[in-house]
């Protein structure tokens, strides 16, 4: 419930802090005392979007704080869900800044305005004549059904699989238009791809190619080379390993005669075993080299398929184009298993859509079943409003689609009068008989949702005399399982309240005030009667006002 409430700099508040009780409160005051101005300071803190034009002094920020007990309302789970420290005693705070920029704080934590309106959501129902109008909408008759039907946790089950199925549906979709363009492509690509499945793509390929045409078209070149070296390495005058065998042989005689000689002679073997080393392995290179025509055109012709397609697909690297043949392979065999995918997909859709029908039909038994009680129960309580002759028809019919709420159709009509054809709430009902409907609904509402705070804005608004009467007393019953405010301009549901807050202009040479404060019993006389008989008291006027009190 709303405990505290303190409004600074905000329209005509310079600064106000007022103790809110539980039960029945009702407000009054004079038209333009600053009862809107109230709820739209309140609605700060409920998360609605900030005014800079509402800041009272332009130089100045504006706050509004509001205390809340939330011991015994489950809230702890939002808590813990938005990383907030959970107090009994919650307080949230909203600031406007000069400069517009708006900052919001649950229990000194601050908050995006998106989480602020989540849990405003859960704390206080403000009912304005805006809201009496959702009242008209199907969304709201849905929830007054499913309320009394218990539908919450079945509801929230559909939705998760409606969730489901609309992600996969999703993914169908994407693999039928995938089939349908892939199937355009199909041949062309399985056309690239054996083309480069019968290319030699292996990294180091092409230079390794390259590498053996060069020798292979240049074998002649390559084996007069190698015959030149084997004769300078080999002649028997002057060949390079007769000369150094010469050589070795001479310093191995000094190799006695000190270690500068022995080093000599370790230097030129080293240089021997190398010479000859080469020398071996010129030979086997003499050996191996000959002329390949065949061997030299084949090169040649996987030189050009690797050119061909590097030019074809406009790379550079061999890597390139097995990445490209991969590409291929993986588009060739999606779409060649496509049709398998989409069979898989669409048995998951149906199967979801059978589990769908079957949370729908689920939940339209559950509403069929309260919706006599729910008829009965409006009724009654309207007669006991002044409207004995309010009748409603309320009927579901199947959906051929899923909704966001079910497979449900929903016909909500209404008459007030015997013998008149029914109507659309919004074509058939005045306002006063909407407000009335619509507290009704509340009452209703109130047995089944846990909310710890409802407003009323004016709800008896084109309604008086014994009617006004016994919409308090119905307020009154709400409020014996909620915190209920009633912003009122009739004495008789002022007279209810367990308590009474009277809001009020006052004027001084900074400018005009508006104030609230809680009023004592004789105070709850004087204003009863000038709503009664106006600002000149009269006997009869007060003595209807203690009447009323008592």
């Amino acid at each position: 419930m709303l405990s505290k409430l303190s409004i600074e700099n905000y329209a005509l508040i310079d600064s106000l802090e007022v103790d809110l009780l539980s039960g029945f409160t009702v407000i009054t005051g004079e038209t333009g005392a600053g009862k809107s101005i109230l709820l739209g300071g309140l609605s700060l803190v409920l998360g609605k979007r900030a005014d800079l034009s509402s800041l009272r002094n332009k130089d100045k920020k504006c706050i509004v704080e509001a205390d809340f007990l939330i011991k015994d309302y489950g809230l702890q789970v939002f808590f813990e869900i938005h990383d907030l420290d959970f107090d009994e005693t919650t307080v949230i705070r909203r600031e406007i800044l000069p400069s517009g920029k708006s900052r919001a704080f649950i229990n000194d934590t601050p908050v995006t305005l998106n989480i602020l309106a989540q849990l405003g959501d859960q704390l206080i129902d403000v009912h304005s004549q805006h809201q009496t109008m959702q009242l008209t909408e199907n969304d709201f008759q849905f929830k007054l059904i499913d309320a009394l039907a218990d539908n919450k946790m079945r509801l929230l089950d559909y939705t998760k699989t409606l969730k489901a199925h609309s992600s996969t549906q999703k993914e169908l979709n994407t693999l039928l238009e995938f089939q349908q363009n892939a199937t355009k492509e199909q041949d062309y690509n399985s056309f690239l791809l054996t083309e480069l499945e019968a290319a030699p793509l292996k990294e180091g390929i092409l230079e390794a190619l390259e590498t053996q045409y060069s020798q292979l078209n240049n074998v002649e070149l390559i084996m007069e080379e190698l015959s030149k070296g084997d004769q300078l390495f080999n002649d028997d005058q002057i060949g390079v390993i007769a000369l150094m065998t010469q050589a070795r042989l001479a310093l191995s005689k000094l190799a006695g005669y000190g270690s500068q000689y022995a080093g000599l002679h370790e230097r030129i073997q080293s240089v021997f075993i190398e010479l000859d080393d080469i020398n071996t392995e010129l030979q086997t290179f003499q050996d191996a080299v000959e002329s390949d025509p065949k061997l030299l055109e084949e090169v040649n012709t996987k030189l050009q398929l690797l050119y061909n397609l590097q030019k074809k697909h406009g790379v550079s690297e061999i890597s390139e184009l097995i990445s490209i043949k991969n590409d291929l392979a993986d588009k060739v065999f999606e779409t060649a298993n496509v049709d398998q995918k989409i069979a898989l997909k669409t048995r998951e859709v149906q199967e979801l859509e059978s589990v769908l029908e079957e949370k729908g039909v689920l939940l339209r038994e559950k509403r069929n079943a309260v919706i006599p009680e729910l008829k009965r129960q409006l009724e009654s309580d309207l007669a006991l409003l002044g409207m004995p002759s309010a009748s409603f028809q309320i009927a579901l019919s199947a959906s051929d689609s899923f909704k966001s709420n079910g497979m449900d159709e929903l016909s909500f009509l209404f008459t007030a009068n015997k013998g008149s054809a029914y109507g659309l709430l919004k074509k058939v009902a005045s306002g006063g008989e909407l407000s009335r409907i619509m507290l009704v609904i509340k009452a209703i509402l109130a047995k089944y949702e846990k909310l710890p705070t409802i407003m009323f804005d004016e709800i008896d608004t084109g309604v008086s005399g014994e009617i006004s009467n016994r919409m308090a007393d119905i307020m009154r019953e709400m409020s014996n399982e909620m915190q209920v405010f009633s912003i009122t301009h009739l004495p008789q549901v002022a007279s209810k309240g367990n308590q009474h807050y009277k809001v009020f202009k006052t004027d001084s040479d900074t400018g005009t005030q508006t104030d609230m404060k809680r009023l004592s019993t004789e105070e709850r006389v004087v204003e009863i009667a000038e709503m009664l008989g106006g600002k000149e008291l009269s006997d009869s006027a007060m003595a209807h006002a203690k009447e009323l009190l008592n």
